[in-house]
């Protein structure tokens, strides 16, 4: 009943096929992910970054040495901030050495373990 409309209405007669093949003309584009370079020079730089993360292809690379030789405080503020919107985005946020903080979207996993160096010799890898 309601198929037959169906068919009537795109033009099909009862001699047609049982499905109809639709081309919408779409073609899905692939994003392409981001790797970004940040430095964090004052507090007020987190947006840029948060802005970025929340688009959902960057990951962000932040040098965090300007502000830490600045302001310790600050910087814990921001690395906090951060850290709570990486979550809430189901993402990652590690530290590399004691300069670079490196925050990704859900997408991107962070693997702590590099190839070839044993676990005794990562100083200065780990989570936030």
């Amino acid at each position: 009943m309601v198929f037959d409309k169906l068919k009537k209405a795109f033009g099909e007669g009862e001699d047609s096929e049982d499905y109809i093949e639709l081309d919408l003309g779409q073609e899905q584009k692939k994003a392409k992910v981001n790797v970004r370079p940040f430095v964090l020079r004052k507090f007020d730089d987190v947006n840029e970054i948060l802005n970025s993360l929340r688009e959902g292809y960057t990951i962000a690379v932040i040098d965090i040495k300007d502000l830490r030789k600045k302001d310790v405080i600050e910087l814990k503020r921001a690395v906090s901030k951060i850290k709570k919107t990486t979550e809430a985005l189901e993402g990652s946020i590690t530290g590399f050495g004691e300069n670079i903080v490196i925050a990704t979207p859900q997408f991107a996993e962070i693997n702590l373990n590099p190839v070839g160096v044993s676990e005794s010799s990562q100083e200065g890898i780990g989570t936030y």
